[in-house]
């Protein structure tokens, strides 16, 4: 197939101006940082990419809208980035709105875009891996801080202001990997995890992951759940007006809603939360395997639901928040147990 030149890039996006980036790009099959690069020097700049810079940079725009997804899965949250705490291999952003979690080695690319649009100029500072998929988005709103905007584009850019992107070949979706030899020491080990961080580590030791691991475990660790449990799930949640985390990350950024669910609003294959200050799009017909999960801390037990596409890819998790005041974990273990099985579990 020809490479598209980011002239020929230009010339199909104007026959197309009302599919979103993200859709463009797959359709002629390219990254949406291919897609921005074309249009370096027009509406796009490009910029440091380190989340020190690009986070330094957001903490002084006000309220914006952070975008984090998965192919089957947006996560979108309104407020001011604050407290920004830096680290080697992963930073994090723990303000009262903004919560995230991100991984400085995939955070490769990134652009300040000022796309003209029927509403006004759409002002953004957008991260892409290697690959050129996209990683976090930060958009400006109405009530955001133009001055900053302008104050802090000379500092972010970079030498290179080229129209053309060359991104290395995607990392595949690891598929479940487990060890069933193994399977006694997981649940031995399991049984004594004093926080849900210490899960992955154990995986990893034992030549598993995530879902590998959930494959294999068994009651009374994990229950697989039929895939419209997830849907169920939030419509329970919204019904009982309890506050959960709803967590949605991709390699480079993990982003979190602490919050209850008020508004659910179906569209087609899409189930939508449409709330003040937080919005999820998941895509329910990409749920592949969903798993009701248990592990020991020293909190107590931390219930999660988490939904898996077909490729074995982790497309959200759900928590119930346990704080002080405002404790709902019993009435999310309650929702938790009420959701509908799977008839037979497949990986049993």
């Amino acid at each position: 197939m020809t490479q598209l030149t980011p002239q020929d890039i230009r010339a199909l996006r104007a026959e197309s101006p009302g599919l979103r980036d993200r859709d463009f790009a797959d359709q002629h099959g390219l990254s949406e940082a291919a897609l921005l690069a074309a249009y370096v020097g027009e509406t796009a700049t490009r910029i440091k990419a380190h989340p020190d810079d690009v986070m330094q940079s957001a903490q002084q725009l006000g309220e914006v809208m952070a975008l984090t997804r998965v192919p089957a899965c947006v996560h979108e949250k309104v407020g001011v980035f604050e407290d920004y705490h830096s680290g080697a291999h992963a930073c994090m952003m723990l303000g009262r709105d903004i919560d995230t979690r991100m991984f400085p080695s995939h955070w490769q690319h990134a652009f300040a875009v000022e796309k003209p649009t029927d509403n006004g100029v759409q002002r953004s500072l957008q991260v892409f891996d290697a690959a050129g998929d996209a990683v976090h988005k930060i958009f400006l709103r109405e009530g955001s801080d133009l001055a900053a905007w302008e104050r802090i584009q000379p500092s972010m850019i970079i030498d290179d202001q080229s129209q053309t992107f060359t991104g290395a070949p995607r990392t595949p979706v690891e598929a479940a990997k487990c060890n069933p030899e193994k399977t006694d020491v997981l649940r031995k080990e399991w049984a004594r995890l004093t926080d849900t961080h210490q899960f992955l580590r154990l995986c990893s030791k034992l030549k598993m992951n995530r879902l590998g691991a959930y494959r294999i475990a068994g009651a009374p660790f994990v229950r697989q759940l039929a895939v419209e449990s997830v849907d169920e799930m939030l419509g329970k949640v919204q019904q009982a007006g309890i506050e959960i985390m709803i967590f949605v990350g991709n390699r480079g950024c993990i982003q979190i809603h602490s919050g209850p669910i008020q508004t659910l609003r179906p569209m087609g294959p899409w189930q939508n939360v449409l709330d003040p200050g937080f919005n999820l799009h998941l895509r329910l017909d990409h749920i592949a395997e969903v798993w009701a999960v248990e592990k020991p801390t020293q909190r107590g037990p931390a219930i999660s639901v988490e939904a898996f596409d077909k490729d074995g890819g982790l497309i959200l998790q759900t928590f119930g928040i346990g704080k002080e005041g405002r404790d709902s974990r019993a009435e999310w273990k309650a929702i938790v147990e009420s959701l509908t099985p799977l008839e037979q579990e497949a990986f049993a």
